[in-house]
Parts: structure tokens; sequence; C-alpha cells
């Protein structure tokens, strides 16, 4: 396994300070791979079983404002799933109550809207002191990139460690984070 001397750094250093138990250590230094999502209908999306490949994780809402990068998404999803990229929208109801739907109905209503393909997991808290443990675990990595709004985007290197966070705003094909992906892609 390859952990990042940052993230053994940064964890030895929590550890010390009595601030981090040794689950959370473990955690930290295993990176985005300790993780995973319960999925639609049952099961498990680990993102362990995407080790050795970027994987991008999206806070999703359907009637969001933004909801129509879904279909841009599905663009960068179709350019580069054959290479590698590993794409997981997460549906969160966290801003402005934008996610009315439940399950498989998220899914189904975003492929009906918006063609989209890529994996779903069942709607997760990402924010505060209830969120799923991937979003605490990537607000203390990098604090000042935690989701604002839906679709903010999470790019995880091949090794599991936080490439960096862009927000909503960022569109998916933007220049940005299609170099950080193809970085990656190349990594391997």
């Amino acid at each position: 396994m390859s952990v990042s001397r940052r993230g053994v750094l940064a964890g030895t250093a929590a550890m010390a300070a009595g601030v981090m138990s040794r689950g959370a250590l473990a955690q930290s230094l295993a990176g985005a791979h300790a993780f995973g999502f319960d999925r639609p209908g049952g099961g498990r999306l680990a993102l362990s079983d995407y080790r050795d490949r970027p994987i991008l994780v999206v806070n999703t809402a359907t009637r969001c404002g933004y909801a129509g990068q879904m279909a841009t998404l599905e663009q960068l999803w179709q350019r580069y799933q054959t290479r590698g990229l590993m794409l997981v929208a997460v549906p969160s109801n966290d801003f402005g109550g934008q996610e009315p739907l439940d399950g498989a109905a998220i899914a189904e209503a975003a492929h009906e809207s918006y063609g989209a393909t890529y994996a779903f997991v069942e709607k997760t808290v990402v924010r505060g002191p209830e969120a799923h443990p991937f979003y605490r675990w990537a607000a203390a990595q990098r604090p000042a990139e935690t989701p604002r709004w839906n679709f903010h985007k999470y790019l995880i290197g091949r090794d599991g460690t936080l490439i960096g966070g862009f927000p909503a705003a960022t569109d998916p094909l933007s220049p940005q984070l299609v170099q950080a992906i193809g970085r990656e892609l190349v990594a391997g």
C-alpha cells in the first residue's frame, strides 16, 4: 500500500497530540481507500475497490441549479472511464433541501434527465458533525476545500490521497479538473 509522507506526518502528529484515535489514524494513513458508501438497494461501494485508479467524488442534488453538471459529469465519465477514472455521485440534501428523492429514484432521475450512467450511492450527509466519515476525513485533510454547496468535487489520487477539492461552480470539463485527472491517469 502506498501512503503519502504528508498523511503519515499529519496522522502521527495528531496522534501524538491526542486528538486522533488509533482507528482514525489507520483511516488517515489508508486515505480515501478506508471508506465506502452504501448503495441504493443494498450493498456497499468500497473506495478500496478502486485502488490504483483516480476517483472523483461529487455531492449531487437533482433539484439544484447545478444539476445540469450531471450531464457534463457523464461526458467526463464517458471520456475517462476506460482509462481508469471512477466517478461516484453522492446525493445530499444538505444544501437548500434540493434532493427530495431517495434510494434508486435519484439515479433513475439523473439517468432520465441527464443520461447519467456513473455510480450513485445512497443519499448522504456531507457536512457538519453528522457528515459521512469520508467527508469528515476530507475536511480534515483540506479544511479550506470543503463542500459549500451541491456539486462540490473531490479528486482522490491513485494512492488514496486527496488531490484537491473543486467547488460547485467548477465545470466537470474545466481545464483545471481535467488536467488534474489527466495527471493521475498518467501516473499509473
